[in-house]
C-alpha cells in the first residue's frame, strides 16, 4: 500500500510579521501525526509538511527582531494544499502590495483551505476573498476592519470563524486554536488531541469558535 504524502502547508511571512501568528500554526501542523499508522517505524506518520514562504529569498525580520530564512519564495514554492496568512504590523505595508495580494488570490484558487491569523484576515479582505463572508481578526483591528471592509461581517469575541474553504482566527495565540480546529476537521478529534498532548497545550475546544457558517 502506498503511504499518503503529507499535505503541504504554505505559511506566508513578511517583514514585521507577528512571530506567534506564523510559528503557532507551524508548530501545530509540524507536530500532527497519523495516530492510526506508523509505517512500521517508531513514530507515527507526519500529516503535514509546513513551509514558510516570502515574497523574496531575503531573511525576514519578524516582530521583536527575530530573523527567519524562508523555505521558499512566492515564485518557487511547491504546490500548496493549505495556505496560512498571518498578521502583524507588516500587514499595513502589504495591503498595498499587489504582487502579494495577487499571489494570495492565486493560491486560494488552488488550495483546499485558506486560513488567516490575526490581521492576516485584513490581507484576505484586501484580496477580495472575504466579501459576503464572516471573519474575525485581532480585537484591536476590528473597528478599522469593519470601517474599511463593510462587505465583510467581522465578528468580535471569537477565537476563529470557519466558513468552509476559509478559516480566520483572532489575534496571535488564537492561530493555534484555529490550526487545531483544522486538524480536527480534516483528521478527527483523536489526532487533534494527540497534537495538543505533544505540544503540552491546553486546548479549550469550546472557547468561542464559530464553525461552518455560510
Amino acid at each position: 500500500m502506498t503511504t499518503p504524502q503529507p499535505a503541504t502547508v504554505g505559511i506566508l511571512i513578511f517583514d514585521d510579521v507577528e512571530v506567534l501568528d506564523f510559528c503557532g500554526p507551524f508548530e501545530v501542523f509540524s507536530v500532527a501525526r497519523d495516530v492510526d499508522a506508523n509505517d512500521g517505524g517508531d513514530e507515527p506518520r507526519p500529516l503535514y509538511r509546513a513551509l514558510t514562504i516570502a515574497e523574496r529569498p531575503d531573511i525576514v525580520r519578524c516582530s521583536g527582531g527575530l530573523l527567519v530564512q524562508p523555505h521558499h519564495t512566492i515564485a518557487d514554492h511547491p504546490p500548496l494544499d493549505l495556505l496560512v496568512v498571518p498578521g502583524g504590523h507588516g500587514t499595513r505595508r502589504e495591503l498595498t502590495n499587489p504582487a502579494l495580494l495577487d499571489w494570495i488570490v492565486a493560491q486560494d484558487r488552488r488550495t483546499e483551505l485558506t486560513a488567516s491569523v490575526c490581521t492576516g484576515s485584513v490581507l484576505l479582505a484586501a484580496a477580495g476573498l472575504l466579501d459576503g463572508k464572516r471573519a474575525t481578526s485581532h480585537w484591536a483591528a476590528i473597528p478599522w476592519f469593519r470601517e474599511h471592509y463593510p462587505a465583510v461581517e467581522v465578528l468580535d469575541g471569537v477565537r476563529f470563524v470557519d466558513q468552509g474553504r476559509i478559516v480566520t482566527s483572532a489575534g496571535i495565540s488564537a492561530g493555534i486554536d484555529m490550526a487545531l480546529h483544522v486538524i480536527e476537521r480534516r483528521h478527527g478529534r483523536a489526532v487533534a488531541e494527540g497534537t495538543t498532548r505533544q505540544m503540552e497545550y491546553k486546548w479549550e475546544r469550546s472557547r468561542g469558535g464559530i464553525e461552518n457558517l455560510s
